[in-house]
C-alpha cells in the first residue's frame, strides 16, 4: 500500500489519492462519455493497494495508465496519456525557452540581472545556465517551507541564491599586509613576498582576483595607502643602491633619509646627497605612478568567475600621512584622472576616500592637498566616493592619530555600500571581515496589503504586524543559510580561509569554517521605503514630515528587531539599505501583476533604492541630505547617499567639496556624486552634454559613464529594464 510519494525534485511527501482522482476526472471530461465516479474510485483503490510503500510520481502515473487500459474506458486512457505528455513538454519548454534566451543573447531581465556580468560571452552564458538551474534546487532542498513561501509570494528576496549550494560568503576586506609580507599559496599558484612597489601592486590584484573566485560578492582593500607605503620606501632604497653602483661608493646613509614628500623636481642646482636623494625620489615616483597605472589597468581587464566579469573591487585610502603613503595616494589619483586606454574612465576599482578631520579634510590637515585632488578627480571620473570617518557611528574609541597602525580602527566600506565594523565576536574592525550573506524584504508589498484599511492608525499597526512576521522569517532564513555555510571546509576557499578571514590561519584544510565566520555579518535589507510610505500615507518621506517620521519609525523598528535576532541566534545581524539592481524591477513587476497599477507605488518599473528620496523628486542636495542622513546611523550593514549634479563637473570641483561638507554637517556615513560624462573610445574626446549619442569630432558612438548602484558602467546595454527606467527618471538636485 502506498504511503509516501517521491516527487520529481526528490522531495518525499505523503500519498494523496485525491490527486489521482482529479487527474482521471480531467481525462474523462475530455471524452464524449464523461465522468464515471465508480470507475474513478475503483482505479484509485487498485493503484493505492498494489503499490509499494514509497513510489515515484512517474511510477504511480504508469500504474494509472495500466489500470485505465485494462478497463472498458480506453478513450480515457488515451486522454490521460496525452495529458501526461503535454505536462512533460510544458515542463521542458519552460527550461528550453529560458536557455534559448541566454543562447540567443537576448537583452532581458534574466540575462541583464547584473550589469557587471557579460552574459553574452561563452563563460557568461555557462554561468547563467548554472545560475538559473541552481535556484530551483535551492528552493526545493535548502529552504524551509515558510521561507520558500515568503520568497514565492514576493515578500523576500535571497541575494546570490544561485551561490547558496556552494557555501561561499559574500565579501571580505583584505588584510593585504599579510600577503605582501608573507606571500600566499592559493590552489596551485604561489606568490612570494613583495620587495618593491611594482610587485606589491600586482599581488594586490592577484589577491582580489583569487578571492573573487572563492566568493559570491565583492572584494575590498581597507587601507590601500598604508599597505603599499612600505614598498615606496623599499623602491626608493633600490634606486639609491642603483646609484651606488653608478657613482662607485657607499650611500647606505641615505637609505632611511627623512623625506617630507615624494615629489618629482629638477636636479638642477642640487649637489651631493641632496642630488642623490632627489634623483632616487624622481625615479621612485615614476615607478609608483606606473604601478598605480598597472593596478587600475589590471582591475579593469583581469577577469574572474570563469572569465565572464572583471573583479568587483574596491579600495579605501586617504588617511596615511607618511611621505610614502601620500605618494601612493597622489599617483593613484593622478592615474585615475588620466584614465585608462584612450582616456576612458576606469570602472574598477571603486575608490573610496576616507575623510577624517585632522587628517584628510580641513585646510590645516596634512592630507588636505590630496583631498582637493580627490575632489578634482571625482569631478571628472566619478571616483573616489567619500567615506565619512567623522560620522558618529563610524568612530572607534581606539583610534589615535599617532598610532602608525590606526587604519585598523578606521571603518572601510565595500563598493556599493556594504559596511562591516561592529563585532560581537571579536575586534571591532573592518579588516579581515565581511558580509556572510544578506536578504531583502519587500516592505512595499506589506504596505500595499494594508492600503484598504481606512483608519490610518489601524493601517499602520497592521503594517508593523506584517513586517514583524517577515522579519522573523528573514532572520530564520539567514540563520539557516549560516548553518549550511558553516559546514564548508577551509580547503574549499584556499585564500579566503587561510589568509584573509580573521582567525582563518588557525584552521586546518579539513576543518570546517564554523569557528571563524561568525565575525562576519548577516544583512537584513529593505527596498522601496518611498513607495511603502506613499502606500501608507499618500506621500513619500522627501515631501512630507509625517511620512519621514513614519519612515524613521519603520527602520528603527527593523534595527530594534535585528538587535533581538543577534541575541536569539548569536550572530552579527545588521540592517542593510539594499543596493537594488536586478531586484529593483523584480519586486515591482510581480506586485503590479498582483495588485494592478497603483499611482506612486507600482506605476513605475522599479522601486526606489532603499531609503533614498525618489530619483524623480525635485529637491536640493541639502534637503536630500537632511532627509536621508538619519537612516545612515540605523543601517549599519551599509548605506550610500547620492547627489546628481548638472553641467560639466570637471570645471566645478568646489561642488564636490560642498557635497562632502554636507556629509560632514548632517552625519552621513558614505556618499558619492553623479554627473554626466561622455567619452569617445576612438579619439578620446569627452563632454558632459546629455542626449548626445555620437562624438562631434569623429562621429563614433559615445560611451556614457553611469552609476548603477554604487559602481560604474560604461554602457547601459547590460542594464535591466527596472534600472533603465530609474536612470531615465533621475533629476538633477539643485
Amino acid at each position: 500500500m502506498i504511503q509516501t510519494v517521491e516527487k520529481r525534485d526528490g522531495r518525499i511527501v505523503g500519498y494523496n489519492e485525491d490527486k489521482i482522482k482529479a487527474a482521471i476526472r480531467k481525462a474523462m471530461l475530455q471524452t464524449e462519455s464523461g465522468e464515471d465516479e465508480s470507475l474513478v474510485q475503483k482505479i484509485t483503490d487498485r493503484v493505492g493497494m498494489i503499490g509499494k510503500k514509497c513510489m515515484t510520481v512517474e511510477e504511480i502515473q504508469d500504474r494509472v495508465e495500466m489500470e485505465l487500459m485494462k478497463s472498458k474506458r480506453k478513450d480515457v486512457a488515451k486522454k490521460y496519456i496525452a495529458y501526461r505528455d503535454q505536462r512533460s513538454i510544458a515542463r521542458q519548454a519552460k527550461t528550453r525557452d529560458m536557455f534559448l534566451e541566454i543562447i540567443e543573447a537576448k537583452n532581458n531581465d534574466v540575462t541583464r540581472e547584473n550589469a557587471n556580468m557579460n552574459t553574452d560571452s561563452p563563460a557568461g552564458m555557462m554561468m547563467k545556465f548554472a545560475s538559473e538551474t541552481t535556484k530551483p534546487f535551492v528552493d526545493d532542498y535548502l529552504l524551509s517551507p515558510e521561507v520558500k513561501n515568503a520568497v514565492k509570494n514576493n515578500y523576500l528576496h535571497i541575494h546570490d541564491k544561485d551561490y547558496y549550494p556552494t557555501k561561499s560568503l559574500t565579501c571580505v576586506q583584505h588584510p593585504l599586509e599579510k600577503i605582501l609580507r608573507n606571500g600566499f599559496v592559493a590552489g596551485h599558484g604561489e606568490s612570494r613576498p613583495a620587495k618593491r612597489i611594482e610587485t606589491a601592486s600586482v599581488i594586490a590584484c592577484i589577491s582580489l582576483e583569487t578571492a573573487q573566485n572563492e566568493m559570491h560578492g565583492g572584494q575590498a582593500i581597507p587601507a590601500f595607502d598604508f599597505y603599499l607605503a612600505p614598498y615606496v620606501r623599499s623602491s626608493y632604497i633600490e634606486e639609491i643602491k642603483n646609484l651606488e653602483k653608478f657613482v662607485g661608493h657607499d650611500l647606505s646613509h641615505l637609505y632611511n633619509a627623512e623625506i617630507k614628500d615624494f615629489l618629482s623636481r629638477s636636479l638642477e642646482g642640487l649637489e651631493g646627497d641632496e642630488k642623490y636623494i632627489q634623483h632616487a625620489i624622481n625615479r621612485t615616483v615614476g615607478r609608483v605612478h606606473q604601478s598605480m597605472e598597472a593596478f587600475i589597468h589590471n582591475m579593469n581587464t583581469i577577469h574572474s568567475r570563469g572569465g565572464n566579469q572583471v573583479v568587483f573591487s574596491s579600495i579605501n585610502y586617504g588617511t596615511d600621512t607618511s611621505a610614502e603613503g601620500r605618494c601612493v595616494i597622489r599617483e593613484l589619483l593622478k592615474s585615475t584622472y588620466e584614465g585608462v586606454g584612450n582616456g576612458a574612465t576606469a570602472i574598477f576599482p571603486i575608490q573610496i576616500w576616507k575623510k577624517k578631520r585632522g587628517v584628510s579634510y580641513l585646510p590645516e590637515d596634512p592630507n588636505y592637498d590630496l583631498y582637493k585632488l580627490a575632489c578634482k578627480v571625482t569631478a571628472r571620473r566619478f571616483f573616489p566616493n567619500f567615506l565619512n570617518l567623522d560620522a558618529s557611528f563610524n568612530q572607534h574609541e581606539k583610534w589615535d592619530a599617532n598610532d602608525p597602525e590606526r587604519y585598523k580602527y578606521e571603518v572601510a566600506t565595500m563598493g556599493c555600500r556594504t559596511r562591516v565594523f561592529e563585532n560581537r565576536y571579536g575586534e571591532k574592525t573592518s579588516i579581515g571581515r565581511g558580509n556572510i550573506s544578506f536578504s531583502t524584504i519587500n516592505i512595499v508589498r506589506l504596505a500595499i496589503e494594508c492600503m484598504n484599511i481606512q483608519d490610518q492608525e489601524e493601517r499602520i499597526n497592521k503594517f508593523f504586524e506584517k513586517l514583524d512576521d517577515v522579519l522573523d522569517i528573514t532572520a530564520l532564513q539567514l540563520n539557516e543559510r549560516f548553518e549550511f555555510q558553516k559546514t564548508a571546509l577551509a580547503k574549499q576557499f584556499p585564500l579566503v580561509m587561510s589568509v584573509l578571514w580573521n582567525g582563518a590561519s588557525a584552521l586546518g584544510k579539513n576543518d570546517t569554517i564554523e569557528p571563524v565566520i561568525n565575525q562576519g555579518t548577516l544583512g537584513i535589507g529593505f527596498i522601496g521605503l518611498a513607495e511603502c510610505l506613499i502606500a501608507l500615507t499618500g506621500k513619500h518621506h522627501g515631501e512630507s514630515e509625517e511620512s519621514q517620521k513614519l519612515g524613521l519609525r519603520i527602520i528603527k523598528h527593523m534595527r530594534s528587531r535585528v538587535n533581538e535576532y543577534c541575541e536569539e541566534y548569536g550572530h552579527n545581524y545588521s540592517v542593510l539599505a539594499t543596493p537594488a539592481e536586478g531586484l529593483s524591477g523584480k519586486f515591482t513587476k510581480i506586485d503590479r501583476k498582483t495588485f494592478g497599477e497603483i499611482p506612486g507605488v507600482t506605476d513605475k518599473d522599479y522601486y526606489t533604492n532603499s531609503n533614498h528620496v525618489p530619483v524623480y523628486y525635485h529637491c536640493s542636495p541639502r534637503h536630500k541630505a537632511q532627509v536621508e542622513a538619519p537612516y545612515h546611523e540605523l543601517t549599519r550593514g551599509g548605506h550610500i547617499f547620492y547627489v546628481e549634479i548638472d553641467g560639466d563637473a570637471t570645471h566645478n570641483e568646489e561642488s564636490i567639496m560642498q557635497i562632502v561638507d554636507m556629509m560632514d554637517k548632517y552625519n552621513l556615513g558614505y556618499g558619492s556624486v553623479n554627473h554626466n560624462r561622455n567619452h569617445c573610445p576612438k579619439c578620446g574626446y569627452e563632454n558632459a552634454e546629455k542626449g548626445v549619442d555620437a562624438c562631434p569630432k569623429c562621429g563614433t558612438k559615445f560611451e556614457t559613464i553611469q552609476r548603477i548602484t554604487g559602481y560604474l558602467v560604461g554602457t547601459t546595454d547590460r542594464w535591466n529594464s527596472g534600472k533603465l527606467a530609474e536612470l531615465n527618471d533621475r533629476v538633477v538636485h539643485e
